[in-house]
């Protein structure tokens, strides 16, 4: 049976701290894994930028409530559960999907999570598991699952050359030109017509 492993960002919902440094007007929060490689460096960077600004919890979830998957997202997932296993795999934080699980419908999210003080400043993150994407692809090939794994960024590399089959979807020209030899999708018809093809194989 086939598996399909899925980042979040960027591939189902837009980047959550994109949006973040729209709303706040703070032009560094703008990066993200998909232009930093390492993701401990990014996160220390990001939460030295929030306690700079005295930023909270809340003000994030603000801006989080207020996105919405991508055009098309929710219909991509619901012909993939249809068609079989289907798993998120992001690093994101538990703390910041929940509204956004809603909106797709609440599916399968293995994630880490923020800790988060009395006043609501965000003082520091837990891995659910060093590289944990890539540790979650072997597992389910380890389980007899045929793995698909699909992302956009740095931090999904190591997934989707874990996986039986790897797609990089509406990924950055810096990753893709580093990365030659995947194969690229940048609309879901297109993703879902590489994923239908694996499955014939």
């Amino acid at each position: 049976m086939q598996m399909v492993c899925l980042d979040l960002e960027g591939v189902l919902i837009p980047e959550i701290w994109i949006a973040f440094a729209k709303k706040t007007g703070i032009e560094a929060l703008q990066r993200t894994t998909r232009d930093e490689p390492d993701y401990g460096k990014l996160m220390r960077y990001r939460l030295d930028i929030l306690d700079q600004a005295e930023l909270k919890l809340n003000q994030v979830h603000d801006v989080i409530d207020s996105l919405d998957p991508l055009p098309g997202a929710c219909e991509f997932l619901d012909w993939l559960k249809a068609r079989g296993r289907v798993v998120i795999l992001s690093d994101t934080f538990e703390e910041f999907a929940g509204p956004l699980m809603a909106k797709l419908g609440h599916p399968t999210l293995f994630c880490h999570n923020l800790v988060v003080e009395a006043d609501g400043s965000i003082a520091d993150y837990q891995l659910r598991l060093d590289n944990h994407k890539q540790k979650a692809v072997e597992a389910f090939r380890d389980l007899n699952f045929h793995v698909v794994a699909v992302g956009d960024s740095y931090n999904d590399l190591t997934m989707i050359r874990a996986a039986h089959q790897g797609i990089l979807f509406k990924a950055p020209n810096n990753v893709i030109s580093e990365n030659p030899d995947l194969p690229t999708a940048s609309t879901y018809e297109v993703l879902k017509a590489k994923i239908e093809k694996v499955g014939e194989q």
